[in-house]
C-alpha cells in the first residue's frame, strides 16, 4: 500500500498501469489458454481471434472490479461494448504483430504462445490510455 500510495503521488496513473498490467497478464494467460484450446479446431488465425475475445472480456471484468474500481456508473453490457470498441485499435495491433509473427516465423508457428505475447505487448499501452481516458474514466 505504501508504494502504491508514494507512486501515485508521483505519477498520478502509474498504480493504474501496474493493476492494468497485472490484469493483462491474467489476460495473457486466458488468452493463450484458448488459444491452445481451440486452435486444432478452428486454426492459428480464426483461433487468435476467439482467444483475444475471451481474454477482452475477462480483462474488461477484471479492470472494471479492480483497477478502475467505482470510477464508472456505466451498466457492465454498455461498458463492455465501449471496452471492445476503446480497445480495437490495441486489437489491430495484438492481432497484426500475431498474424506477422505466425506467418514468418516458425518457431511462433510451433509455440504460438510467443506471438501472443509479443501482440499483447504491442497492443498494451494503446489498450491502457483509451480504456483508462473512454472506458472507466
Amino acid at each position: 500500500m505504501a508504494f502504491e500510495r508514494a507512486l501515485t503521488a508521483k505519477i498520478p496513473w502509474a498504480a493504474d498501469f501496474v493493476r492494468f498490467g497485472i490484469v493483462g497478464a491474467v489476460g495473457f494467460v486466458t488468452n493463450v489458454a484458448t488459444l491452445y484450446c481451440v486452435r486444432w479446431l478452428l486454426g492459428l488465425y480464426a483461433g487468435g481471434i476467439v482467444a483475444w475475445l475471451v481474454a477482452a472480456t475477462v480483462t474488461w471484468w477484471l479492470n472494471r472490479a479492480w483497477t478502475f474500481s467505482g470510477r464508472s456508473t456505466m451498466p457492465p453490457h454498455r461498458q463492455w461494448v465501449l471496452f471492445l470498441g476503446a480497445n480495437f485499435l490495441g486489437f489491430v495491433l495484438y492481432y497484426g504483430t500475431y498474424v506477422g509473427l505466425v506467418t514468418c516465423s516458425p518457431f511462433c508457428q510451433q509455440w504460438p504462445v510467443a506471438a501472443v505475447f509479443g501482440g499483447m505487448l504491442a497492443g498494451m499501452v494503446a489498450n491502457f490510455m483509451l480504456s483508462r481516458a473512454l472506458v472507466f474514466g
